[in-house]
Parts: C-alpha cells; structure tokens; sequence
C-alpha cells in the first residue's frame, strides 16, 4: 500500500513506535517460503508394512526427489508443496532421513505446516502459481492500547497512511468506488435511530460459489491471527483488516422479506448466534433484523440462522456504522468481543461503508469467478456535517512545539497525513480534519500541535524549562495552622485517615442525624455517598467498626470539612478536627488520653459536662471550652455504636481554633528561685467536678501558684459511700525571691480555709 518502501521491518517498527504507537516488536512469519517450492507428484508407491508410502515427485527448482509422506490425498500428478532439507518450520529443522526403509530427501507440507492455513487433514493440492503468491512476510505487533483515539489505525490501510507520512513515501488506495454500481437495490434499508447506526450499506451479489479461498488469502489471515473460513466470510474478515470496516455477508435466500431493519431489539427476542451460543436481548441492544426477527447482533456477530453456507448462491452484504457506546455496552451485557465489536467501539468513520463495499467487490471477483452485482447500492445514512476546519497559528504552533519550522515543513507533514491545508494569510493555517480522524482525534488546533510534533520528532526538540515567573505563594496561615495541629496528633501516636465528603441516608440515620438536614448530591457516584456530611463522625464511626475486626486498639484522627446547608446562599463548610481512641477494654483511660492530646492543642482547656446528643454515651460526654468559649467536645460513642469495645472522641472546630489561636508568645525566663509543694486532699461529693475544685485552689492560691497537678482520688472505706477524696500536689514560688516556711505555710492556711467556706472536707 506503500509504493517504494525500502525501510527494513525492525527499522519501520522503531519508526512507527517513536511517531505513532507503541511497537510490540516484529515477528517474521512463513520465512521458509523462500524455499517451499510447488512440485508434481510422479508416482506413489506402498511401503511394506507401513501406513505411509514411497512420493517420486518433480519440481524445476529441485529437480526430482523421493520422499515419504503419510497424507492419505498424496497421488500421482498432484500439484503439492515440496519442502527440501535444511529447511526450518518454527522450530523443526527438515533433514534427509531414512523411515521405513526408505530414504526421505525432504517432505510434502500442509497448509497447516506451512503456515498458511489451519488445513493439516492432508498436504497443499495446488493449482500452477498459487505457491508463488504466498511469500515470506514482517508482522508489526502494534499494542492495541494505544490506538483506542485512533479507529482509522484499526485497519492496515490507515496504518500505511501513517508509514507513507513517516517514509515520505507514497500511499496507494486499495478502494475503487467506480466498482459500485448506480441505480436502485433490490433490498431496502430501515433505520429506526441513526443515533445508534449512523449509516447502514447493503449489497446485493448472486452467482456466488462458497469455497475455500485461494491460499494467499488463507496466508494473509492466518498471520494476522484470523481463522480462513470460506472466500465470502474470508473476504468480509480481510476489509475489516484492510479498512478497518467490519463487514458482514447473508445468504439472501434465508432473509424474510425485501427490508432489512436497524432498530432495539424487541422484549423477549433471543438469537442464535454464529459461535453456537443463543443470546437473550433487551431493549438496550441494537439489532439487524428481517421481517422474521434479528439476524445479526449489530456490530457485534452476525446470527446462525441467515449464515452463509455451501449452498449459498446470492448473498446480501453488508457494511454499516454504529454508535461506539451502544456497541460496547451490548458486548460488555452479553460478555461477547469480537473484531468486529472492539473496532466498532472506537467509533468509526461512516464515509467509510461505501469504500468497504467497493473493496469487497473486488476482491469477491477474485476469489469467486462469475460473481455478479445485482442492482445498485442500499445506502441510508444521516445527514453528515463535516468537522469544521481548524484556524493554526503558526507561531502558536511554534511556542508550543517549542521551536520554529518553515511552513512548507508544516504544511506537507500534515499533507502528508491526508489533512487539508490552506494559507489564508501569511503564518495562518486553515487546517481541514479528514473524516476518519473526526470521529474521535482531532477537533482542536492542540490536536495538530501532536500531529507536527510526532513526525517532526520529539528528539528534535531542545528541552528548555518554561519561561514563565515562579513566584513564592503568599503564605496561608489557616493551612500552616492545620498542617500544626496534624503534626501534633501524628506526634501523640494518632494515625490520620481520609473519608469521603458524601455518605449515605444510612450512615447519618444511625447517628440519628436528620438525612434532609444534609444537602443531597443530585447525581451521586455511587448509591452510599448521596449526602454531603455535616458532620465527620459518620466516616469516624465507619473506620473504627472496620478497623476494630483486626485491632484490639488503635488511635485515628481526621481533618475535613463539615457542610451545612444554608438558605438562599453557598453552604457553610467548617474545618473540624476529630481525633477517636478505641480498645477493646473497658477504655476508662480513654477519655483521659484524648483530654491531653485536647490540652496540646488547646492548653490550659476546661471540660464541662454536657447533655448527651442521641450518638454519645449518656454519662461520657462534655464540652470543650477554652478562654471560656466553646471549641467542641469529647465523649464517648454510645454502647450501642461500637459494640465490640469502647469509642472516645475529641471533636474540636479548627476554624474557631484558628482564629482565637494566640499568635503572640510571651517569653517566660526560667525561675531564678526554688519552690515548695504541698499536697492537699478533698472529699468532696461523688458527682463533684474536679475542675471546680481545680478553679477555687487556683483562685485560693493566688499569684504564687507555679503549677497545680492532679494526683489520683479515691472512693471506698473509710469514706462513705456518697464521697470520694481528691489528691492535688500545689508548687508556689516567688519570681524575686525564696519563699520562707512562713510563707509556704500562710499561702496552704488560706487554701485549707477558703476550701473549707465553701464546703468541702480536707484531709490534712
């Protein structure tokens, strides 16, 4: 297809991988052929006592040879395939050998021995010539995975217009549309969406003879990786090769009726399909159909009822284009792929079913002597716009690319790839797209920037970086704040987890969270995530029922937005910050440990007691307050959520965080003179807060107080039942001075009585 091409087969892969898809490699097939001669059975003679027989057989190349072949159809004045010593088939090295007595000066091949056909019943019968037209040959592995934008190189022609632009070489267009002939068909078309077939082509031809194809079309699929069948199936697989445009053939005897229909298969339609499987359809795929039913699944396999066969005389064939969606999906349902499906599905051009049926003509002249076209083209197709051309600056091009060509360069790359181009005014391109990269390539001036670029050769391009300002961003305090508050919980052993920002009415049910208190996600990835959370706690609770089936405790936390619906107005999003400890015993240290990892963050905060909320243990919940402002609170999940263990969790709202934080720090020397302690311990009631406590000792001590420590408290005998004893270590210390015993003991005097006005017991 490529006139004067000298580029050897590992050359033009390197080639074809640097400026148009990935090459997989080249593997050379049938390299033997070279010394496979045609040869005329002489005579054939029995061995005794063996099933194979003695072949004298001539060829001009070789001259006459005895050789012993085993094919029951080896006879006298057959026409076969000689094959002489030295010769390597795959991996067996033909020698002159003795069997039976007999000395064998080579072999007679089948056609699957050869290579050429999956025929191994019995050796090549041959007619004068046909062995010369199956030569040697370089098959390139394109990898398929990247050429899915690229459907016109799903076919060796669109592929030899790439190595025509790479070679400078010329492309030869294996189509003649003067072969299709005018006037009307015998057959009509009806297209029931041209949203899913854009263009449907039939053909009629009768005077057709089934048969095998000639042997170098039987070669061309086989090394393709196709299945030669018969010359009409056989000629329907080699357009589809050739153009990408799958076809496919009818025996018209078994068709009902004169119209063949494109429309949604009907409920309750089944049909059986060429592989011997019967596949049930729906509504959602799109069928051929006669006025009996479906004959083919549209562009997926054709049916077994209208298949051709030995008997086939006239046949319908047929060349169409069909939405690449609908194709897929009907493939992906019915768990089917085929040629024909996986080029469909890369969205083919519909200029391209005449050309496909021009071909088919042809080639079915060849194969099938005597052929004759009945009538004109059925040919129904929607209205094609042609893509709109492209304006192509070209010294946008230029800073693109990233260095400068002359015109004319431009200009026969992309003339050489087929596209339109015209010179409006000077540096300005007026690019016109061919319709077989319109479907799914280039619409866009970017497009051809990759067009240029590839051919020219991205080598070719000096790397400089981008002459564009890096200026340092402003700094984002908020973010810097965020990133501290991370580092501190990842420093007391806390590992962060990320959730979705969307749950479902489920996950906010179970919280007991109002689902139509959340803003509802009009079209939700996935059935679970239709709501925005307003709160991280359903995601929280998720993690530790997940990660409570493999650890018996563990620490987590989580940074993310709350979004609450406002009205009239963008919703409310609110940094939060929830930490949650979790263990399988009785968790009593739980609260405590996420109390200092609050403190950390928050220091010197207060909790106060709280009504529980409907997901948080009735007696295990409290407020977090600092600077007397609330920030959150900590708790524990109710018994009823966390049924393995126990939950605590600190909750804390990063915005209001961020912007009370104290971003000035007062500078505190270290103390010049020591201090004294003194221990204290209170009963006070069972329910008594020992903040409270911790408030009025504060306040007692004054402005000596260096630091007061909860120690432990205690509740059992001798004290009753109703009271518990609380233990505070106090440090007081002076910054000028050396506090005497005097003093130590005025400031432990006045705590004991100030604590004793207001009701409670000390234990001195």
């Amino acid at each position: 297809m490529v006139s004067g091409l000298e580029v050897s087969p590992d050359e033009l892969s390197r080639l074809i991988t640097m400026k148009t898809a990935e090459s997989e490699g080249v593997e050379h097939a049938c390299a033997w052929m070279t010394s496979v001669t045609e040869a005329t059975v002489m005579s054939v003679d029995p061995i005794e006592g063996s099933h194979n027989r003695k072949a004298v057989v001539y060829s001009e190349r070789y001259g006459q040879r005895t050789v012993v072949c085993g094919a029951p159809n080896c006879r006298a004045d057959l026409l076969t395939a000689y094959v002489p010593p030295g010769v390597t088939l795959d991996d067996k090295v033909i020698r002159k050998t003795v069997i039976a007595g007999v000395e064998s000066d080579g072999m007679l091949a089948s056609g699957a021995e050869l290579g050429l056909n999956g025929d191994s019943d019995g050796i090549l019968e041959l007619t004068t010539g046909a062995l010369a037209l199956c030569a040697p040959d370089a098959v390139i592995e394109i990898d398929n995975k990247s050429l899915t934008h690229r459907p016109d190189l799903w076919g060796h022609h669109g592929m030899a217009r790439e190595v025509a632009a790479i070679t400078n070489g010329k492309l030869i267009d294996p189509v003649n549309l003067t072969l299709l002939p005018e006037g009307p068909s015998p057959i009509k078309v009806d297209i029931e969406s041209f949203g899913l077939s854009p263009r449907y082509s039939a053909l009629v031809l009768e005077n057709v003879t089934v048969q095998p194809s000639p042997l170098w079309l039987q070669q061309r699929l086989e090394v393709i990786g196709l299945n030669p069948i018969n010359n009409i199936v056989d000629v329907t697989n080699y357009v589809m090769s050739e153009l990408s445009q799958p076809m496919h053939a009818f025996d018209a005897g078994k068709l009902a009726g004169d119209t063949i229909y494109t429309r949604r298969a009907r409920a309750g339609e089944s049909i059986a399909a060429l592989n011997g499987e019967t596949y049930a359809l729906d509504l959602t795929n799109l069928v051929i159909a006669d006025a009996n039913g479906p004959i083919a699944i549209a562009g997926v396999i054709g049916g077994n009822d209208s298949a051709i066969s030995s008997a086939t005389t006239r046949i319908v064939f047929e060349s169409a284009n069909f939405n690449a969606d609908s194709v897929r999906r009907t493939s992906t349902r019915l768990k089917l792929r085929t040629d024909a499906s996986m080029r469909f599905e890369k969205s083919q051009d519909p200029h391209n079913t005449l050309r496909g049926l021009a071909r088919a003509v042809e080639l079915l002249q060849v194969v099938s002597p005597g052929v004759r076209v009945v009538g004109g083209v059925a040919d129904v197709c929607a209205v094609m716009t042609p893509p709109p051309p492209i304006e192509l600056p070209l010294e946008w091009l230029y800073r693109k690319l990233g260095r400068t060509l002359e015109t004319a360069e431009v200009t026969g790359i992309l003339e050489r790839l087929e596209f339109g181009v015209t010179e409006t005014r000077p540096g300005v391109l007026i690019v016109t797209v061919p319709t077989w990269r319109a479907t799914k390539d280039i619409s866009l001036k970017d497009d051809l920037v990759e067009e240029v670029g590839r051919m020219i050769g991205y080598a070719s391009i000096t790397p400089t970086p981008p002459l564009v300002p890096a200026n340092v961003p402003h700094p984002n305090a908020e973010r810097a704040y965020f990133h501290k508050v991370r580092e501190m919980a990842a420093a007391q052993g806390f590992t962060e987890v990320y959730n979705y920002s969307f749950i479902s009415d489920e996950m906010a049910s179970e919280l007991g969270l109002d689902p139509e208190k959340h803003i509802r996600v009009a079209n939700p990835i996935a059935s679970d995530q239709s709501l925005m959370r307003s709160s991280l706690l359903p995601g929280i609770r998720r993690n530790i029922q997940d990660n409570s089936r493999h650890f018996t405790s563990f620490r987590l936390f989580e940074i993310g937005m709350e979004i609450h619906p406002r009205p009239d107005t963008l919703p409310d999003e609110i940094p939060t910050f929830v930490a949650a400890l979790y263990s399988k015993g009785n968790g009593e240290g739980n609260l405590f440990e996420l109390k200092r990892l609050g403190e950390c963050l928050l220091p010197g905060l207060e909790l106060r007691p709280a009504p529980p909320r409907s997901f948080e243990h009735p007696v295990r919940a409290a407020v977090v307050l600092w600077d007397g402002i609330e920030f959150g609170r900590l708790f524990e999940f109710h018994p009823s959520l966390i049924e393995t263990g126990r939950a605590a969790i600190l909750e804390l709202n990063l915005g209001a965080m961020f912007r009370q934080r104290r971003t000035i720090q007062t500078y505190c020397p270290l103390r010049r003179y020591p201090a004294s302690a003194f221990d204290l311990s209170i009963v006070a009631g069972l329910r008594e807060l020992i903040g409270e406590m911790e408030s009025r000792l504060k306040t007692l001590a004054g402005t000596d107080l260096v630091s007061l420590e909860f120690i432990t408290k205690y509740a059992g005998p001798p004290l009753p039942a109703d009271r518990k004893s609380v233990s505070f270590r106090l440090t007081v210390g002076a910054p000028d001075r050396t506090l005497s015993s005097e003093d130590v003991a005025v400031i432990r005097n006045r705590v004991i009585e100030g604590m004793r006005q207001a009701g409670y017991e000390l234990r001195v």
